[in-house]
C-alpha cells in the first residue's frame, strides 16, 4: 500500500531538517572545540554529517524514499519513480525543512535563529566541485538503487563523507541544504550571492549522472525505478 503524500512530504521535511541541523550544528561545535584548527573542525563536521545521513536515510527511506535533496527528487521524477505532480511538494518540504533545521541548530547553540552567511565560496573551482560532487552522488544512488538498494544509505553516507575532503567546495551537492546554509553565518555557511551558481552546478551534475545511468544501467521494465532510492 502506497504511503499518502502528506506522510511522505512530512518525512522529507523532517529528514531534511535533521540533515541540515547535523551539518550546521556539528560545524558550530567543531569550530568551537577545534581551537582554530580548521582541518579538525572540518573532520568533526564530516563525521557527524556522514553518520547522520546514514541514520536519516534508513529512518525515512521506507516512508518517502528519503530524497532529502531536490536534485534527487527531480532525478527520480525524470526516471518516472515519482509523479511530476508530487515533485513540487517534495521540494518545498525539503527547502522549508532545511531552513527549520538551520534555525534549530542556531538555537541549540545560543545563536540568532537565522543569519545571512558571510562565508565566501565563489569561483570556477568551487562551482566545478559542486558539479563533480553532485554527479558522483547521483551515480552512487543510481548504481546502488539498480542492484543493491539496501546499500544506498551506507553508500551515500560514505560518499558524502569522502566528498567533503576531495572537493574544494566540501560537497554541498544539495540545493535545499545550500539554501539553508546561506542562512547560517557559521562554519558551514555560504554567502547568498554564491548560492545560484552552486545550485546550477548541482542540477547539471545530477542531470548528467541520471542521463548517463539511463544508458549505462537501463531502468528495469515493469519496475518502479524510483523505489528504494534510499
Amino acid at each position: 500500500m502506497r504511503i499518502s503524500l502528506a506522510r511522505r512530504v512530512a518525512a522529507e521535511f523532517l529528514g531534511t531538517a535533521f540533515l541540515v541541523g547535523a551539518v550546521v550544528g556539528s560545524g558550530i561545535m567543531g569550530e568551537r572545540l577545534a581551537n582554530g584548527n580548521v582541518a579538525l573542525a572540518l573532520l568533526a563536521n564530516t563525521i557527524a554529517t556522514g553518520a547522520a545521513l546514514v541514520a536519516l536515510l534508513l529512518t525515512f527511506g521506507p516512508i518517502s524514499g528519503a530524497h532529502l535533496n531536490p536534485v534527487v527528487t527531480l532525478a527520480d521524477a525524470l526516471e518516472r519513480g515519482l509523479p511530476w505532480k508530487e515533485t513540487p511538494h517534495y521540494i518545498l518540504a525539503q527547502v522549508s525543512g532545511g531552513i527549520v533545521g538551520a534555525s534549530a541548530a542556531h538555537l541549540m547553540f545560543g545563536l540568532a535563529s537565522l543569519s545571512l552567511s558571510q562565508h565566501a565560496r565563489s569561483g570556477a573551482a568551487q562551482v566545478f566541485s559542486e558539479f563533480i560532487a553532485t554527479f558522483g552522488l547521483l551515480c552512487v544512488i543510481w548504481g546502488c538503487a539498480r542492484f543493491r538498494s539496501q546499500a544506498v544509505p551506507f553508500a551515500v553516507g560514505a560518499y558524502i563523507t569522502a566528498a567533503y575532503w576531495f572537493t574544494a567546495s566540501t560537497s554541498f551537492a544539495n540545493p535545499a541544504v545550500t539554501m539553508a546554509r546561506s542562512l547560517s553565518d557559521t562554519f558551514a555557511g555560504i554567502r547568498p550571492a554564491d548560492v545560484p551558481w552552486f545550485i546550477l552546478a548541482q542540477l547539471a551534475g545530477g542531470g548528467a549522472a541520471t542521463f548517463l545511468f539511463r544508458w549505462l544501467v537501463p531502468r528495469p521494465t515493469g519496475h518502479d525505478a524510483g523505489a528504494n532510492l534510499a
